[in-house]
């Protein structure tokens, strides 16, 4: 693939090969070269991700160090982090920023995901090794109870449409907000504040018990 950048009549023909085997160092690496890696991986090209991964995963990995403080954590992100760029390559629009500030804003969200769900997991189950409603019951009264709270939890959430579904289980169990979910899922803020009103609003219906399917 070849990337000529806009505005600049005689500039030189970049290369997937030059980007590959170019000798440029890696921190001066230009962002006309960063969109053309990107462009290359839109269309496909399994060398190209591998050539971002190589010039940009160092920053990636020491950002979500930084904001999970564990270093096997970074590691499992970065890599899921790549991955998700590969699928998301044809949604990059340079209008909307760097390709590097388009990658650490996804890592930095990744990371502070990750964050929220092992602190609010610490707080809801102070015993991993047992189930919640085992570890908040105090006797068998209140074990029975919390099962069956449990139970009708989940068929209420079996009354959601899988959008719904998700978008609640991302907003509350990782605690974002309403624009966090939706940077999270990639998807408009409006649709978003629907789908989790209307699933709140059938889950009061079916707890209650006057949900109609």
């Amino acid at each position: 693939m070849k990337h000529v950048p806009e505005g600049q009549p005689g500039a030189s023909v970049l290369t997937l090969g030059d980007l590959l085997y170019g000798d440029k160092p890696d921190n001066t690496l230009s962002e006309i070269d960063l969109v053309a890696l990107v462009q290359c991986m839109a269309a496909g090209d399994l060398r190209a991700l591998q050539a971002l991964y190589e010039r940009t995963h160092r920053i990636v990995f020491t950002l979500i160090v930084r904001i999970t403080n564990n270093r096997e954590t970074a590691e499992e992100l970065t890599v899921d982090l790549f991955h998700d760029l590969w699928r998301r390559a044809a949604s990059y629009d340079a209008a909307n920023g760097s390709v590097m500030g388009w990658i650490m804003n996804q890592a930095r969200s990744r990371a502070i995901d990750r964050l929220r769900f092992e602190q609010r997991k610490k707080r809801v189950n102070q015993h991993p090794d047992e189930p919640v409603w085992a570890a908040a019951a105090s006797n068998p009264h209140d074990s029975l109870e919390m099962q069956q709270q449990s139970r009708l939890l989940r068929n209420a959430m079996a009354e959601l449409s899988p959008h719904e579904r998700q978008a609640i289980e991302t907003a509350f169990f990782s605690e974002l907000t309403y624009a966090e979910t939706a940077a999270r899922l990639n998807e408009p803020l409006g649709t978003v504040k629907t789908r989790i009103r209307s699933g709140l609003q059938k889950l009061r219906m079916a707890l209650a018990g006057r949900w109609e399917a």
